[in-house]
């Protein structure tokens, strides 16, 4: 039950984290949308200008999210009893497959796909893409191996504390 309710609290955070900043400028997440979307934002001559510092931005702010969440992942397990490293291994990849399947199904497949608010302008006529999942798909298949790499730090950080503690 305990994992479940980290499970929901983790998605509740991821979804505060992704979609307010994505609703108030989608070129912000620009990385996150299909090929075929960022290379016709990439030919608009009004990106031109402000479209590599975005992308470095973007780029920064998935490998910190990545780091800062690894770190708490670690934490969570950690507190949640999980001071093995198979234990805190297999709690953490649990509960980053449960974000990155909302992610997908919700996220992703829901929201992204069926809603125009998240449309760069310039893009507007590429609904077939916009819609399409496969690339969310191939993105979460991508998250299953990021998700066990994750996993991994996470679970050795928690067998290092209770290397250092114990």
């Amino acid at each position: 039950m305990v994992l479940l309710i980290q499970c929901v609290i983790l998605c509740i955070i991821f979804t505060l984290l992704i979609l307010p900043p994505l609703f108030k400028n989608p070129l912000s997440q620009i990385l996150s949308y299909p090929p075929a979307i960022r290379k016709r934002v990439e030919s608009l001559p009004q990106y031109k200008n402000i479209l590599p510092q975005t992308k470095k931005k973007n780029l920064l702010r998935k490998i910190i999210g990545t780091l800062i969440g690894v770190i708490l992942l670690a934490v969570v397990s950690l507190f949640s009893g999980k001071t093995t490293f198979v234990a805190a291994f297999v709690h953490v990849f649990i509960l980053f497959f449960a974000v990155n399947i909302y992610d997908l199904i919700v996220l992703d497949v829901i929201i992204f796909t069926r809603n125009k608010k998240l449309r760069i302008p310039g893009t507007e006529d590429m609904v077939a893409v916009y819609k399409n999942p496969v690339f969310h798909i191939q993105g979460a298949l991508k998250g299953l191996f990021i998700g066990t790499f994750a996993a991994g730090i996470a679970a050795s950080m928690v067998a290092l504390m209770r290397f250092i503690v114990y």
